[in-house]
Formats: C-alpha cells, sequence, structure tokens
C-alpha cells in the first residue's frame, strides 16, 4: 500500500483512523476529493489527495485554534 498511487475508502479509513463511512461522507461532500472508477464506480483517492486533504485539515485546525479565546483571562494570569 505504501507505493500504490490510489487507495481504497477502507485504505484511507486506516490511515486517517476513522469509519469507512466516515470516508464515504468525506468523499461524497467533495471535501477529500475522490473519482470513481471502473463498471462498479468503486471509489478511489489518489494519495497526493489525501496528503492536500491533511495539510489543509491542519491549518482548518491551526485557524480554529488561533480564534479561540485564551483560557484564562489576562486578569487571572496575575
Amino acid at each position: 500500500m505504501a507505493s500504490e498511487r490510489f487507495l481504497t475508502l477502507a485504505d484511507v479509513a486506516d490511515i486517517l483512523n476513522i469509519s469507512a463511512s466516515q470516508t464515504y461522507a468525506l468523499v461524497k461532500s467533495g471535501e477529500l476529493k475522490g473519482i470513481q472508477i471502473g463498471g462498479r464506480k468503486q471509489w478511489r483517492v489518489e494519495r497526493t489527495k489525501l496528503e492536500e486533504y491533511i495539510a489543509q485539515a491542519y491549518e482548518s485546525t491551526a485557524a480554529s485554534l488561533n480564534d479561540l479565546p485564551s483560557a484564562l483571562p489576562a486578569d487571572a494570569a496575575h
């Protein structure tokens, strides 16, 4: 699996440590880019798209943490 270009949704779920249904929801919503291939239209996610998704998740998390108020009010620190 380490050198494969395309990953199954089960592979992605394992990498992200989430359920297969959560992975499907990410792909179906377009949050994680995937393609449907073959006669049975099976989903595949390109490894580079998964890495882009992970990087974007880090950026989004950092931005939301910056928007949170600090844990202690300024007066309580004294």
